[in-house]
């Protein structure tokens, strides 16, 4: 493969390599779900729209249980291979392939047998009730399908084969696409039908699927790698984000499905055509969403990438040019469903249908209320993931929450329901809410560029480590300590007295090296809780420093999980120093200038980010005392003496 320069390469054709695959993976997700509505509106009409609406809340479920553990699999695969660690790496896969069929099997089972009553949830008509059911649990027997191969198609993707994870997709979707019109109109199965290609395409990509687990390249799965255990949880909290998210979408979908029926009941429109409508509109919107968020993903490790290494004006350059290609493509949407509703709420039912003219007008009443300026969505979708690549995970998921969760829905209760507006509040809930979080994101996005512009990445000169005499054993300290606690200074103090390096923020210098991220970006980053793709890569440059230093040198090293990296070393004395709460203020006050008022909360902040780090990266918990060898509070003996015993345990004189 050609190598990508994403510090110097062209940014427009990195853009394109990067996000055509995300564009077109994300796209094949919404034809599944379109195809279906067209050919089962045109083969049942308004109701059988409906049902297939009322069942998507239930696919979103399937999709985030396959976002959480794929996500997850693929996240810990790449790290797992960055630290050279194989066997941890195929430990993650084959464990979130044994957990993705054990959930989807028991998740497809509940589905089906609880379905009656879930319908019911997802706001379900009486009219419709029979075709929802019936589709549901045709969709419900596929559910295992479906969910292993989303799941593993992330993987397969962290494995190297993204062009593979992308045909078998493609491919399940083409089998649904000619299967629906057989099944709907030749077979006459109606929405059973519609339900019955999709599964059958769905089978197709799941056997594609694990098929390439028997070719996988980077490891080797074993009887021994898919056995599951307390590991699973680390892997699952790499894919939490995409699973709330996924969450978000599925509170407002069940929110709008109730509000449509309730409140369309209460109008000229009944309750099943609303309920049809906003499920077809929906479906036809997030071909937006999935091109916006395609552009957007693709652009992330462009982002990422040049944030952490100091390349700031690339960085903002990147973001104005996804800002401007994404608002584009929302102004194109915005003008295709403002002008020609009709059109696109036509192809999905019969002229015939005695219900087409009200279904044609709620149509066109959402596309000229609720989705008038739609197009505004791609500023706040493509600045909620760029903030995200910055390394800025809860602002961007609270960006993310912003429309959906803090506007809209309370917009709609408020003018549907205490101003008595009835389905037209909620029609004009989604205009407002876009136009408001329009404002907002402008708001958060311009902070980020004046961010950007204040802050320096440059690199710092790197400082060169000092070699010292030392002739005893070889032997590496590794400091693990509470802040404030005096831990750094008892290191330093330590390695002077043994006549050894000593390493702490030295690291960054050569973890800059080995990453090519820059000093002051992975200084801000380090050790703190933020979990981002340069965290990784962070983690990893000094994964290797650590190993190489341990294996050239005596020294003594603080922090950075050095005692876990080192875990199978001999000649490691592992050290966790810690102190009582008024020392740690009075240090914290003293010496390293916190706020009288404030210092306590900063210094309980910041132990539990390290405590985070800790867990999040090894998987153990950085206050259990079995991982160390001495735990010492240097309240006891001073900073000085505390050194000096340590110093003795290495020379083995004892205790003084």
């Amino acid at each position: 493969m050609k190598e990508i320069d994403l510090g110097k390469g062209n940014i427009n054709k990195l853009l394109l390599s990067f996000s055509i695959p995300c564009v077109v993976s994300m796209l094949i997700n919404s034809i599944y779900n379109i195809v279906d509505q067209i050919f089962i509106g045109q083969g049942v009409g308004t109701l059988g729209n409906a049902a297939t609406n009322v069942i998507f809340p239930l696919v979103i479920v399937f999709n985030a249980v396959a976002s959480l553990i794929g996500n997850g699999a693929a996240a810990n695969l790449s790290l797992k291979l960055g630290e050279k660690n194989e066997k941890d790496a195929a430990k993650g896969v084959g464990q979130a392939l044994m957990l993705t069929t054990i959930v989807s099997v028991l998740l497809g089972v509940f589905s089906y047998i609880a379905m009656p009553k879930l319908v019911m949830l997802f706001g379900c008509t009486e009219n419709v009730y029979k075709y929802a059911v019936e589709y549901g649990r045709i969709i419900c027997i596929g559910a295992p399908f479906m969910i292993i191969y989303s799941s593993l198609s992330n993987i397969i993707r962290a494995d190297g084969s993204p062009k593979y994870a992308m045909i078998l997709l493609v491919i399940g979707a083409i089998i649904n696409i000619i299967l629906d019109p057989i099944f709907i109109f030749v077979f006459n199965k109606g929405v059973a039908g519609g339900a019955i290609a999709t599964v059958i395409g769905q089978f197709v990509s799941f056997l594609l699927a694990i098929f390439y687990m028997k070719k996988f390249k980077s490891v080797k799965l074993n009887k021994q790698s898919l056995k599951i255990d307390k590991d699973i949880f680390r892997v699952l909290g790499l894919g939490l984000s995409s699973f709330i998210t996924q969450c978000t979408v599925l509170v407002l979908f069940v929110f709008m499905n109730n509000m449509m029926t309730k409140l369309g009941a209460q109008s000229k429109f009944g309750a099943d055509i609303p309920l049809s409508v906003y499920g077809v509109i929906s479906k036809i919107n997030s071909i937006y969403i999935s091109i916006v968020l395609g552009v957007s993903i693709g652009a992330q490790p462009i982002i990422g990438f040049n944030y952490g290494a100091g390349n700031k004006e690339r960085v903002k350059e990147t973001i104005k040019r996804v800002l401007i290609i994404n608002l584009i493509i929302g102004i194109i949407f915005n003008v295709i469903f403002f002008f020609f509703p009709k059109q696109l709420a036509g192809i999905f039912i019969k002229s015939g249908d005695p219900s087409y003219e009200l279904f044609i007008e709620f149509a066109v009443l959402m596309c000229h209320s609720f989705y008038m300026v739609m197009g505004l969505n791609a500023f706040e979708m493509t600045g909620s993931i760029t903030i995200q690549a910055l390394g800025k995970v809860k602002k961007a998921t609270a960006f993310s929450f912003i429309r959906q969760i803090i506007l809209l829905i309370p917009i709609s209760l408020l003018l549907s329901l205490v101003f008595n507006k009835g389905i037209y509040g909620i029609a004009y809930a989604g205009c407002i809410s876009d136009l408001l979080c329009f404002i907002i994101a402008i708001f958060i996005v311009k902070s980020e560029f004046v961010s950007l512009s204040k802050k320096d990445y440059t690199n710092k000169e790197n400082t060169e480590v000092k070699t010292v005499d030392y002739t005893g054993n070889h032997i590496v300290i590794t400091i693990s300590r509470e802040y404030a606690s005096g831990g750094r200074y008892v290191g330093k103090l330590l390695a002077e007295k043994l006549g050894i390096n000593f390493y702490d923020k030295e690291l960054i210098d050569l973890a800059s090296k080995e990453s090519g991220l820059s000093n002051k970006y992975i200084e801000e980053t380090d050790e703190q809780s933020r979990k981002t793709e340069n965290d990784d890569r962070i983690f990893i440059a000094e994964t290797k420093v650590i190993k190489d230093l341990a294996e050239k040198e005596s020294c003594v090293i603080v922090g950075r999980c050095a005692d876990y990296i080192l875990k199978d070393n001999a000649n490691v004395l592992k050290v966790f120093l810690y102190s009582d709460e008024k020392n740690k203020f009075e240090r914290g006050t003293k010496y390293y200038g916190l706020n009288p008022k404030t210092a306590s909360k900063e210094i309980d902040k910041i132990n539990k980010d390290r405590e985070k780090h800790y867990k999040f990266y090894t998987n153990r918990d950085w206050k259990d005392f079995s991982n160390y060898d001495i735990i010492m509070n240097v309240d006891l003996l001073g900073v000085e003496k505390t050194a000096d015993y340590i110093k003795s345990v290495v020379n083995g004189d004892g205790p003084f």
